[in-house]
């Protein structure tokens, strides 16, 4: 594709937000959890920054909590992700993660009006450390952030799944198991899947229903 006709199709495509909410804290340097999620993320982006199409542009943020919440990658096209690996450190401040994901949201400079529904995806291996009511009252039932579409893996044995059942807010959704790094990178082929499904549809605000072919466990 030549860069004119790129250029041409992000002028016309609106924004399908992406923003992934990953839990980098101690936890995720055991068992290859960090190395996995960094790897699969970059496939993801990859394949994100690669899917053209006239009626929507995949944008990506990615927000990680491990000690403190912040802004690892800023809301941006997907191909103009130029991604530095995630290092995992400290507690679980999962509340400070979903306000700032809220935030972003809410920005209408970051995410414009004719932006199509954002999805929010939220992957932990543990329990929040914070108070973290605040920001799951932000992300669920306030401003723009409880439109958003939203997705949730637990990783092991040890992730708060009542808390990710919480954040999905949607009794037809349930959330994800990952029993293990290498079923990490399934949900995301799963999560890369259906975001790209969504941007090739004729309405991308609506979100498809879609089997898991990966048959990930569902709590």
């Amino acid at each position: 594709m030549t860069s004119q006709l790129k250029e041409f199709i992000s002028s016309a495509a609106r924004p399908l937000p992406v923003i992934l909410l990953a839990d980098v804290s101690g936890s995720m340097a055991a068992e290859g959890k960090i190395e996995a999620l960094n790897q699969s993320v970059r496939e993801m982006l990859a394949t994100f920054g690669s899917t053209d199409d006239l009626r929507a542009e995949i944008h990506v943020a990615i927000v990680t909590f491990g000690g403190e919440a912040k802004l690892h990658t800023p809301l941006q096209p997907a191909s103009a992700v130029n991604w530095n690996d995630m290092v995992a450190d400290g507690g679980t401040p999962m509340g400070q993660a979903m306000t700032l994901a809220a935030d972003i949201i809410d920005d209408k400079e970051k995410v414009p009006g004719r932006a199509y529904r954002p999805t929010v995806v939220l992957i932990s291996d543990g329990w929040p450390t914070d108070a973290w009511q605040m920001g799951l009252e932000r992300m669920t039932k306030q401003g723009r952030a409880q439109k958003a579409d939203r997705m949730a893996l637990a990783i092991g044995g040890d992730a708060d799944t009542e808390m990710l059942r919480r954040f999905l807010n949607d009794e037809k959704k349930q959330v994800l198991v990952a029993a293990d790094a290498r079923r990490l990178k399934e949900f995301f082929q799963f999560v890369t899947m259906s975001i790209t499904t969504r941007s090739r549809s004729a309405n991308p605000n609506e979100v498809p229903q879609m089997q898991n072919p990966f048959d990930l466990d569902r709590v």
